[in-house]
């Protein structure tokens, strides 16, 4: 009789509580937004989610930030204030709830929230989620919502110039919690934004929805066992060893809101389609949008998560922990259901800048700041971050930073993850891969050009030379192209030759650079295997038009040459081809390629061998089902591009008609 009671008083629970879960309102506050700068008169038609840049264009009072040199001239936006308003309506049954939220998932980033006139929140973390309760001050009837973000940029430099003579390095958005990538990268444009980046709600309840049980159905182990080698670094899951393929994915756009999922699908399909089952999402951008994850979920993609700090030290005060901790939980609880993440990183190369990039030395830092920064540094990454992860998900590996040796130390080759730059950086041969693959390697590129068809977008006819002012501003790395020109002296033309190229030509053969460059990096770490048990290319993607280590473009994730050569180079069927001979070594004759157009097909064959066969169609930006080809003797290929175009005008060429021009 009262297994009878019980079980019939446990249904009554279970059905009030789903009852009350129904008619809770969520309303999203998305319509009628207005901005304007701060304390001026006119306000303009403002869209949610949104950032100040994107409404300022299409309210067009700026030229397209990513086009020419657009991006200097647009660097007073971030200097300003600007405000934010909408009026929204509550019915009387919303009004009788018990409980009314105000719920913002993503401002960007230092906001003040007004409700009819009253403060109800401040702000200063776009990583976190923030609630006001607002039971008292809603009303019947129109509600008038305000928000005023300051400038980050003139908070971080206040903040900066209070604590001197310590200084924090690299960089005052060391103190911000904010996407890094926002204040310029060495692919990235500097647009420190403000703005609603994800949509705002309001939740009215009476019971609060009860959180939803945490089940993770695999395991995952990572392994870092000591060895007569050094030490291992490699993924168990569900008990087996997976070789991880992948990139690293920055996100994929200098704005968030133009981030839409048809986007994330198109990049999640390019690492599909390219044999990847690791993305690393990097510490200088943002914590990805769920869809994102449920992505790689599907496609049986592992992530490897970074937290938001990226090449800087961290302010060591308690509001500062306190931030970081309330995002660190948020966060994890948030993305802890998805199956895809397989390990939680604290940073990306912290550790390494501090004991390597010379900051104590070019920053002049005594004895007593050097240690103090360090032990903040230990108590965030080592201390603290491991610790507020374990208390909601103490299911998943955690390391402080990736990587712990700087490229040039012995150790980076024998234990932990490594970020190989002495390729690029330090204008190492290609070759030396072969004396040095680390155990996983996490890091690693070349840089290219973005495809002719991208260029010709951001640029006027009169920008269209080598080095040009526009291109200069579309190249971050530090002395890009003269790393660019040494790797193509070695490897394929003549430097003397390099400054007679027309820029069409230049951006094939980088890209063809970049090409061999992974093709025979990651044949090299896989043929290492089980040394070797993690090979990540630096990058998937760019976030906006920009020479990078990126393997596909910005303008329409076109795939660059590079996705073709790793798309071979991670398959499992074949062994991956290493090249013993470098392009400028070969003997090209002519091999006269024929081509002709069946629908949407190219049918290619070259009476002689063919190296790097291009094929390209003005004005497309679409995805070719192969490029950059490699072509035998009397081989017949055929080729196909997606969609449907009108007299399409199509080259082909080869690297031989390239050279031959020069």
């Amino acid at each position: 009789m009262n297994y009878k009671k019980n079980f019939f008083t446990i249904i009554c629970i279970g059905l009030f509580h789903l009852s009350s879960v129904a008619i809770a309102q969520h309303i999203d506050l998305k319509k009628g937004w207005n901005y304007r700068e701060e304390k001026t008169q006119k306000w303009y038609p403002a869209t949610v989610p949104g950032e100040i840049h994107t409404d300022l264009v299409r309210n067009k009072a700026i030229p397209d930030p990513f086009y020419r040199d657009n991006e200097k001239k647009l660097a007073w936006i971030e200097r300003k204030n600007w405000e934010y308003k909408t009026t929204f309506q509550v019915s009387a049954a919303t009004l009788k709830k018990k409980n009314t939220e105000l719920v913002f998932d993503g401002l960007d980033t230092y906001a003040t929230v007004y409700l009819n006139n009253q403060l109800v929140l401040k702000a200063d973390n776009m990583f976190r989620q923030w609630r006001a309760d607002v039971k008292k001050i809603l009303k019947s009837g129109n509600n008038d919502l305000v928000i005023i973000f300051q400038s980050a940029q003139n908070v971080v430099d206040s903040l900066a110039k209070k604590d001197l003579p310590f200084v924090i390095p690299d960089n005052p958005r060391a103190y911000v919690r904010k996407a890094q990538y926002h204040f310029g990268w060495d692919w990235g444009p500097k647009f420190t934004t403000c703005g609603i980046w994800k949509t705002p709600r309001l939740e009215a309840y009476d019971t609060k929805e009860a959180e939803q049980p945490y089940v993770l159905n695999r395991k995952i182990e990572l392994v870092q066992q000591p060895d007569s080698l050094g030490k291992s670094f490699y993924f168990k899951i569900d008990g087996k060893p997976v070789y991880m393929k992948g990139a690293n994915y920055i996100p994929s756009d200098a704005f968030l809101s133009r981030v839409t999922k048809k986007e994330y699908e198109k990049v999640i399909a390019l690492a599909k389609d390219a044999n990847m089952n690791m993305l690393r999402v990097w510490g200088g951008g943002v914590y990805e949008d769920d869809y994102f994850y449920d992505l790689c979920d599907k496609y049986g993609i592992n992530v490897w998560q970074d937290f938001m700090f990226a090449g800087t030290m961290v302010p060591g005060d308690k509001a500062f922990f306190d931030n970081v901790r309330e995002e660190v939980k948020y966060q994890v609880k948030r993305l802890r259901h998805h199956k895809s993440i397989v390990l939680w990183c604290g940073n990306n190369e912290a550790d390494e800048a501090f004991k390597n990039w010379g900051w104590q030395k070019s920053m002049k830092m005594s004895k007593q700041d050097s240690t103090r920064l360090w032990k903040d540094y230990v108590r965030l990454f080592q201390d603290s971050i491991p610790k507020w992860v374990s208390e909601v998900d103490g299911k998943r590996p955690y390391i402080s930073s990736s990587p712990l040796f700087h490229w040039s130390r012995k150790e980076s080759i024998k234990q932990g993850d490594s970020h190989y730059w002495g390729t690029w950086w330090g204008l190492e041969d290609i070759e030396v891969t072969k004396e040095k693959t680390g155990r996983f390697v996490s890091e690693y590129g070349m840089q290219s050009l973005p495809s002719y068809s991208s260029v010709e977008k951001f640029t006027l006819p009169e920008d269209r030379y080598l080095y040009s002012d526009v291109l200069q501003a579309h190249q971050k790395a530090g002395k890009g192209f003269l790393k660019l020109d040494s790797y193509l002296n070695r490897y394929f033309i003549d430097s003397v030759k390099i400054k007679k190229m027309n820029l069409e030509d230049y951006t094939y053969l980088t890209q063809c650079l970049q090409y061999y460059a992974l093709k025979n990096i990651i044949g090299i770490h896989r043929s290492k295997a089980p040394y070797n048990m993690g090979t990540l290319v630096w990058q998937l993607n760019d976030c906006w038009p920009v020479a990078s280590w990126s393997v596909t473009d910005y303008d329409n994730r076109q795939p660059k040459a590079a996705w073709y050569a790793m798309r071979e180079a991670y398959r499992d069927d074949v062994t991956p081809e290493i090249d013993l001979i470098r392009p400028k070594d070969l003997q090209l004759e002519d091999p006269e390629i024929s081509w002709k157009l069946k629908g949407n097909k190219v049918i290619l064959k070259a009476l002689k061998p063919a190296k790097y066969v291009y094929i390209s169609i003005r004005g497309y930006t679409g995805k070719w089902s192969d490029n950059y080809i490699d072509l035998k003797a009397g081989e017949e290929k055929i080729v196909s591009f997606e969609g449907k175009l009108t007299k399409p005008e199509v080259r082909v060429y080869s690297l031989y008609e390239v050279l031959k021009r020069y």
